[in-house]
């Protein structure tokens, strides 16, 4: 792709009962934006109608029925479905979930067959989309499975970037799935996205510990010994910089994390929770690891305020902008890594 294309951005419309149409229509409102990329949501056009009558949005859909016909300069619709839909605001909704699933996965389809460049993805309900043919806590596991990679949740916002060992994992099976190995593949994952999706040539990560203190020498839990704390040795004995495991309590207080590049935490609050404190509305979950770049705003449906006309779009235009971002600098990382010495004349 030469330099001066538009990125095709796929959307998944995510859960209809939620606010993921409100915030694109919000992002795509202003024609200016469409001189950035060229957008297309997968969803129908009747139902895109109707959410811009409810918001009085002077947003113009152009409805297409598949995502290689899509048009720069157009904010398209591809119809994946066309029948009405009844959308009731705040509401759980099985039926509903199953419109989510037909979004994703047909954005999903266009993504690996590269009909569009990245995929942004709106909030879903983690629990109105499963099915027996759905059987995944979210959209990483799933994307995961149909990109054949090993993905791993990634908040990043500016120069903070937070990965995970654990994600949606019960807190009491958190430590038992922390394996050496586990460690080994996520600080991989994490390595190479620095490198090759932020241009980061010697990534610098610190990891939180599992217990309080870092098991304070196996009083508090010895995880951190007998499993972390051997294996972030033997890392950083191959050649990379991998240091802790640190006390999580006051490793964001004390403005430790601003020393690395990337932090990993041992499960899901443990890292999400002073990530969303610091960067709410300015972050972005993006899934390192797959072939292809997607990402997503770092909140949920926000049943409470859906169809009210007062959500903030902020994080999903982020996720637009650092989608794009990444697209760009893979491209660049793969010019450099099949021709080496571009990179030393720079």
């Amino acid at each position: 792709m030469k330099k001066d294309e538009k990125i095709i951005v796929g959307i998944s419309i995510g859960d209809l009962n939620g606010i993921g149409a409100e915030i694109v229509i919000k992002t795509y409102e202003d024609p200016r934006s469409l001189e950035l990329n060229t957008p297309v949501i997968f969803a129908s056009a009747k139902t895109m109608q109707f959410f811009k009558n409810h918001f009085n949005s002077k947003i113009n859909f152009f409805s297409i029925d598949s995502p290689d016909k899509v048009v720069h300069g157009k904010v398209n619709v591809v119809n994946v479905w066309k029948e009405p839909v009844k959308i009731k605001f705040g509401t759980e909704d099985q039926k509903i979930g199953e419109y989510a699933i037909k979004s994703l996965e047909a954005a999903t389809s266009a993504l690996k067959e590269g009909t569009i460049d990245v995929l942004v993805t709106a909030p879903i309900n983690k629990h109105n989309i499963q099915s027996e043919k759905f059987n995944f806590p979210g959209h990483t596991d799933y994307l995961a499975q149909a990109l054949n990679g090993k993905s791993l949740m990634f908040m990043v916002s500016d120069n903070l970037r937070v990965g995970l060992l654990t994600d949606h994992v019960p807190l009491k099976e958190a430590s038992e799935t922390i394996t050496g190995a586990l460690v080994k593949e996520k600080i991989a994952t994490v390595t190479k996205s620095l490198k090759q999706d932020f241009g980061i040539r010697k990534p610098k990560i610190a990891v939180l510990a599992i217990n309080p203190h870092a098991g304070d020498h196996g009083v508090i839990g010895d995880e951190d010994d007998v499993v972390l704390k051997p294996t972030l040795e033997k890392i950083k004995s191959e050649g990379h910089l991998v240091y802790g495991p640190y006390a999580a309590d006051s490793f964001f207080g004390s403005n430790t994390y601003r020393n690395f590049d990337a932090i990993i935490a041992s499960y899901h609050d443990q890292g999400l929770i002073p990530f969303k404190t610091i960067a709410f509305g300015k972050g972005v979950n993006y899934t390192a690891g797959l072939s292809k770049v997607r990402t997503s705003p770092d909140h949920g449906t926000a049943y409470e305020i859906a169809g009210k006309g007062t959500a903030d779009e902020s994080s999903f235009k982020q996720a637009i902008v650092t989608a794009i971002e990444i697209f760009r600098q893979r491209e660049e990382y793969n010019i450099y890594a099949k021709n080496p010495l571009k990179r030393q004349t720079r």
